[in-house]
């Protein structure tokens, strides 16, 4: 490529510039960028401005209280990303070439993926110290879309979407358990009627979340509805609402945590549950797995279910 086109792509540091500017163009905030790439705020003013007079255009405007792109920044955030994406693919060849010693593992996991995720890559970072590694948590409908636009490495699903074109693998199982306060009536009761079950105020994850999806199935499976009290955007939340006495809900048995016991809590004996869910490995078909990626699956293949499964704490 002809040098004289890009030259003055080729001074100021530019690489940090777009750094700064991909960070305010998603957070559409100066502040917000500054605070994750922790820096002060006038320095990213600063970086913003080189870049706008390196580009000869102006790159974003402020509306209201969020910045937004104007035509030249959305076409400078568009490349940006794939260079950005050209250097990662570079970064995960030289990676492999090294031998794991260096390089980035970018996983995303579901809202009750938070309870085992982090274990497994604990110890996978403990064998492998030179990488870094990013997690991030989403609920189901979050995990979906990320998968959909290859925004990471690999992904951890309780439930996988039927409907892309994915290769999955199972890791472990997740069952779906019913829950209430450990004072409830219903608590120590053998064999409970699901239409029991249903006529207790219910508590429901958020719409795309797989919590709420695995529940609305096993209600419709007995021709029920819940009676929905309350709709709560995590599993904690809804954790302790079941405390407080608001009502029951149906949740992974991991959320509990794991290695505690908790006497707050009653797991109830409901006909047709635990429904069985397990957790997978997911990445569209047709990815090339960075190598990093590819020693992350083989080491939770053989080490899971002893970091994991065995430490689960019983009702």
């Amino acid at each position: 490529m002809p040098r004289t086109k890009i030259r003055r792509y080729l001074k100021h540091g530019m690489l940090p510039q777009l750094s700064v500017f991909e960070a305010v163009a998603r957070l559409g905030s100066y502040t917000k960028a500054a605070e994750e790439l922790y820096m002060a705020q006038p320095t990213v003013s600063v970086q913003m401005k080189k870049l706008a007079e390196t580009i000869g255009l102006p790159l974003v405007e402020q509306v209201g209280k969020r910045v937004q792109l104007t035509e030249a920044g959305r076409a400078l955030h568009a490349a940006s990303n794939d260079l950005f994406a050209a250097l990662g693919r570079l970064e995960d060849h030289l990676a492999g070439i090294r031998g794991m010693s260096a390089g980035r593992l970018q996983l995303a996991v579901s809202t009750t993926g938070k309870y085992f995720a982090p274990r497994v890559l604990a110890e996978f970072v403990k064998l492998h110290p030179g990488i870094e590694v990013s997690l991030q948590i989403h609920n189901r409908a979050t995990l979906i879309d990320r998968l959909s636009r290859n925004l990471d490495d690999l992904y951890i699903f309780a439930n996988p979407p039927n409907d892309i074109d994915i290769v999955t693998e199972v890791i472990l199982p997740n069952p779906m358990v019913a829950y209430a306060p450990a004072g409830h009536p219903l608590a120590g009761q053998k064999r409970i009627p699901f239409a029991r079950f249903a006529e207790e105020p219910f508590l429901m994850r958020e719409p795309g979340s797989g919590t709420r999806m695995v529940a609305r199935e096993a209600f419709a499976r007995h021709g029920l509805e819940p009676r929905v009290r309350m709709e709560l955007s995590t599993n904690e939340a809804i954790k302790q609402a079941i405390i407080a006495g608001l009502g029951v809900s149906i949740l992974s048995r991991y959320t509990l945590g794991l290695d505690v016991t908790h006497e707050q809590l009653a797991v109830l004996d409901v006909e047709g549950l635990p429904v069985e869910r397990s957790w997978h490995f997911t990445y569209p078909s047709g990815k090339q797995l960075p190598l990093i990626a590819q020693g992350f699956m083989d080491f939770t293949r053989k080490t899971a279910k002893t970091l994991v499964f065995d430490h689960l704490s019983k009702p």
